[in-house]
């Protein structure tokens, strides 16, 4: 698709180091990672933080993942434990969000970590943020490039549309390779999942041996993800449905349903992987085709179909 928009730009050493540019003078950039596009600001100026959240319209009280490019920069700014670093040896970089003490001397925003003294962190996967998060000497904050409560932007078009020019400069790295948020896991108490994403709550506690739950109901919201309402495509969901009218867009998953106008199938396959890769572009088809309802059919609850259904779940609210 040609683009159009005059804040995309292609990834290229000049684009790369604008970025860089933009990040040290405590301005927003949109930034491709292997789950979602995300709104990257100076993770330790509460300045570039704020305008994070005036952008999306996020509650202050939901925090934000702060993306490191290594051990040495984040020894800085929390406390690290032994089921850390046996997650982090297994699955880093990649699609997992850590939940961490914050240290007192932390340079972090109270702002990026809500005020409390836990973090979110991670080390994403995808080249070109690393790039960048390489010439840094602060680390990230990055939720993802939506208003709050809307979809997750998979694509720099995505994230155009949604914040028009109101965000100048967006890098380009084609469609994420994962499409849904990365798993969020709280290591400062009892362990447990607090959003579920592609690495399951199985592979986890293969990793720690323990079992491991799902447990993303809290008073304290540690995380991004924990809000009742979220993923919204702003068409009311229906779930676990077996048809729907013809009026009505049904998201099925399998090949056991038939091509139809109203139908989108996330996977003909029957692959979760695919399936998560393909629900928010639906999701954002759908609203375009300006449906008044959407019915969606079961999805296994199990390995990544658990991030789908929890997706979905919140989206229903």
């Amino acid at each position: 698709m040609r683009n159009i928009y005059s804040n995309i730009f292609k990834i290229n050493n000049k684009n790369l180091f604008k970025a860089i540019n933009y990040l040290k003078k405590k301005k927003l950039v949109g930034i491709p990672t292997e789950t979602v596009y995300g709104l990257a600001a100076n993770a330790y100026s509460t300045q570039a933080v704020k305008k994070i959240y005036l952008l999306k319209k996020r509650p202050y009280v939901n925090p934000l993942i702060i993306h490191y490019f290594n051990l040495e920069q984040l020894e800085k700014d929390v406390i690290l434990n032994d089921s850390f670093y046996k997650l982090y040896k297994k699955f880093c970089p990649g699609p997992i969000t850590f939940i961490l003490k914050k240290k007192k001397k932390s340079f972090l925003s109270k702002y990026a970590t809500a005020n409390l003294n836990t973090v979110a962190i991670r080390f994403p996967q995808n080249k070109t943020i690393r790039k960048i998060l390489e010439y840094l000497n602060f680390p990230l904050a990055i939720p993802s490039a939506n208003k709050s409560t809307h979809i997750s932007p998979i694509s720099a078009i995505d994230v155009a549309k949604e914040f028009k020019n109101y965000l100048k400069f967006i890098l380009d790295d084609g469609e994420c390779k994962i499409g849904i948020e990365s798993t969020v896991v709280d290591l400062t108490s009892k362990i447990r999942i607090l959003r579920p994403g592609i690495i399951s709550p199985s592979r986890i506690s293969k990793v720690l041996n323990k079992k491991i739950n799902i447990e993303n109901i809290s008073t304290i919201i540690k995380a991004p993800g924990m809000l009742k309402k979220h993923y919204s495509p702003g068409v009311p969901i229906k779930l676990n449905q077996k048809k729907a009218k013809i009026n009505e867009a049904f998201i099925v998953f399998g090949k056991k349903y038939k091509k139809g106008k109203n139908i989108f199938n996330l996977s003909y396959k029957s692959n979760l992987k695919e399936a998560a890769r393909n629900l928010y572009k639906m999701l954002r088809l759908i609203k375009s085709k300006n449906y008044k309802m959407i019915c969606v059919s079961s999805i296994p609850k199990k390995g990544i179909g658990l991030a789908i259904n929890d997706r979905l779940s919140r989206a229903a609210k």
